[in-house]
C-alpha cells in the first residue's frame, strides 16, 4: 500500500488551523464567533476517517496519526468552549444592572 500524500497534505493543511483555534479560545476565554455545531461536524469526520482507516483497510498507514492528531485537537477546543460559557455567563450576569 501506497502512502496517501494528498490526504496527508490535506490533513496537516486543516489541522494548522486548530492550534490557532486553541489559543484563540484559551486567551479569549469567550465563545464569540465559535460554533458547537461546526466543531462536532469536524470532530465526527475525523473519527470516521479514524475509523475507516483502522477497521476496513488492509494495512494501517501513518495518516492515521494526523486524524488522531486532529480530533485530539478538536476535542481540546470543544472543552475549551465548554470552559469559556462559563466566562461568558458569567460575564453576562456581572453585565446586568442591579436596582
Amino acid at each position: 500500500m501506497k502512502f496517501p500524500i494528498f490526504e496527508a497534505v490535506m490533513l496537516v493543511c486543516f489541522g494548522m488551523a486548530w492550534p490557532v483555534s486553541i489559543l484563540k479560545s484559551w486567551r479569549s476565554r469567550t465563545n464569540k464567533g465559535k460554533s458547537r455545531f461546526f466543531m462536532l461536524i469536524v470532530f465526527v469526520g475525523y473519527l470516521s476517517g479514524l475509523v475507516h482507516k483502522l477497521w476496513w483497510q488492509d494495512k494501517v498507514d501513518g495518516v492515521v496519526w494526523l486524524y488522531l492528531l486532529n480530533a485530539v485537537m478538536v476535542a481540546i477546543d470543544g472543552v475549551l468552549y465548554y470552559r469559556n460559557t462559563r466566562f461568558d455567563k458569567k460575564e453576562f450576569r456581572h453585565e446586568i444592572p442591579k436596582e
